[in-house]
């Protein structure tokens, strides 16, 4: 069965280039026009200022109410609805004594979590009817560069300049314990994200790989490590089943993984009882400068992307594509050019909401979007 995978360019190439390993190996190229294909627009919603620094993150709580950003002034902004305008409810601060860069809500939204640059992260709570910090998480040498809480709402994980990952367990008294360290990168760890499903964790980095982690024996360990990309790993996310995952790098690429189970109909051999996960799709030729971050919508199956050329965009699976387990197709289908004066550092998918989509950036503004179809 040959290896295969789809590289896609923004000049309205896909190149498919598969290596078939028989007794002798050649590549066969086969291009295939209609890759960007502009059926929809981003419009702009709301402009959220209040920051008084560079905006890095955005993140809706899970009922899609409230919006959380954070940045270089040292606080975090809630901005919720007030009739047909989008204005800032809460401003909390006074816990970090750095920029904080990353901010994640529990899966059940009463509690916030934050990353910042003085090496702590925060648990934030509206016990007492005001947000309070009521947790301080130590333990990283440096910088904290992204938090992340598992679905279960039990494991939260932090990752560092330090190189490493932290798994922090969540009692049921809402003590905060590190159940591991994992210091398996050899470079900066730019991002943390769970799986939608599984307690299973990825990392990006700065060392250009992906882990994948996961907990065996009391124990948590590498699952798999995934290299592809040409530099600096920004941003991972997973679809809504979990077996996929896009990544987003300085390379100026994303690139879509699969996840091939033992016993796989395609024949990809796998050791043991492990799965093994493939690059199958690169996107390539869309963006000018490093892509910051990717979110991809588990409502509707679009990807976002944040970008140092201060444009947003939104690609589209192929449905009609004859393999898109194998050989995915997507098309460029939105650009909000110039969608802000400096670069994007985030973008953040609405889950309740279909097509909103949050973004911050070094500007220093937070802005709401609606993805719609012409």
């Amino acid at each position: 069965f040959p290896a295969c995978t789809s590289i896609q360019y923004g000049s309205a190439h896909v190149l498919k280039i598969l290596v078939f390993k028989f007794h002798c190996s050649f590549i066969k190229v086969i291009p295939i026009s209609g890759v960007s294909n502009m059926c929809a627009r981003l419009e702009e919603v709301a402009v959220l200022e209040g920051h008084q620094d560079r905006a890095w993150t955005v993140a809706w709580n899970p009922a899609g109410t409230i919006l959380a950003s954070s940045g270089g002034d040292k606080t975090i902004r809630l901005w919720g609805r007030e009739g047909e305008k989008w204005v800032c409810k809460t401003v909390l601060e006074d816990s970090h004594t750095r920029t904080i860069r990353s901010v994640c809500w529990s899966p059940c939204g009463t509690y916030l979590a934050s990353g910042s640059f003085d090496a702590t992260t925060c648990i934030w709570d509206r016990k007492t009817g005001d947000y309070e910090c009521s947790a301080t998480l130590e333990g990283h040498e440096n910088e904290v560069k992204c938090v992340a809480w598992s679905p279960s709402g039990q494991l939260i994980a932090t990752c560092s300049r330090d190189k490493s990952v932290w798994i922090w367990e969540v009692s049921e008294d809402e003590d905060y314990e590190c159940a591991s360290v994992l210091s398996l990168h050899t470079q900066d760890v730019k991002h943390v994200t769970w799986h939608p499903h599984k307690e299973i964790l990825a990392s990006a980095s700065y060392d250009d790989t992906i882990k994948l982690y996961r907990e065996e024996d009391d124990d948590w360990g590498c699952l798999a490590t995934l290299e592809g990309h040409g530099s600096t790993i920004w941003g991972v996310c997973f679809d809504q089943s979990g077996e996929r995952l896009v990544s987003c790098s300085e390379d100026k690429t994303l690139k879509i993984w699969q996840e091939y189970q033992p016993g796989n109909k395609e024949g990809i051999q796998t050791q043991g009882t492990d799965p093994i996960w493939k690059c199958v799709c690169t996107l390539s030729g869309y963006h000018k400068r490093t892509v910051y971050d990717v979110k991809w919508c588990h409502n509707t199956g679009l990807i976002a992307t944040a970008s140092g050329d201060d444009c947003i965009r939104v690609f589209q699976e192929d449905e009609s594509s004859p393999d898109r387990r194998n050989q995915p197709q997507f098309s460029l289908t939105a650009t909000a050019e110039q969608a802000h004066t400096q670069d994007v550092n985030c973008v953040d998918w609405n889950p309740k909401d279909q097509g909103l989509l949050a973004s911050c950036s070094d500007d220093g503004i937070v802005k709401i979007w609606r993805y719609k179809e012409d």
